[in-house]
């Protein structure tokens, strides 16, 4: 539905904007990641692995707001493209560390990239000031 055809009521409303606006984001980052065979979780732990280092998968889900049963899948693709190693935590044997490879770092500076370039296309009509300004609001909003 194009907006100029929805009702006035709805039209200015912030949470439909909000939605609407999240809604195209949303679909820009994971068409951008798809055409690096990744995805937005995929990201998500590998820029946890970047800023923290080595860690554990239940680290790895406080840290990156994945579900640890989700958090397998993600870390079985990531370790299938030589993005992660496993290696047996030595405190504990029964849980694994998960370390980025080289590999990994490497696709992450291209994922970087991708993301930077999406987020140029989503706030192009905003001026250098407007986009840290919608940053800091959200931001707030977030934190209410």
């Amino acid at each position: 539905m194009e907006d100029r055809e929805a009702p006035v009521r709805l039209r200015g409303l912030p949470s439909r904007l909000l939605a609407l606006t999240a809604a195209r984001a949303d679909r820009l980052v994971s068409e951008g990641l798809a055409e690096q065979d990744a995805r937005k979780w995929h990201y998500a732990v590998l820029a946890a692995l970047d800023e923290h280092g080595p860690t554990s998968q239940a680290g790895l889900s406080r840290r990156t707001g994945i579900y640890r049963s989700d958090l397998v899948a993600v870390i079985n693709e990531l370790a299938d493209r030589g993005h992660v190693e496993r290696t047996p935590d030595p405190e504990d044997r029964r849980r694994n560390v998960i370390t980025m490879t080289a590999r990994g770092g490497e696709h992450l500076e291209r994922l970087d990239r991708v993301l930077a370039d999406i987020q140029e296309e989503l706030m192009e009509p905003l001026s250098k000031a407007e986009r840290a300004l919608l940053t800091s609001l959200l931001e707030r909003m977030l934190d209410h």
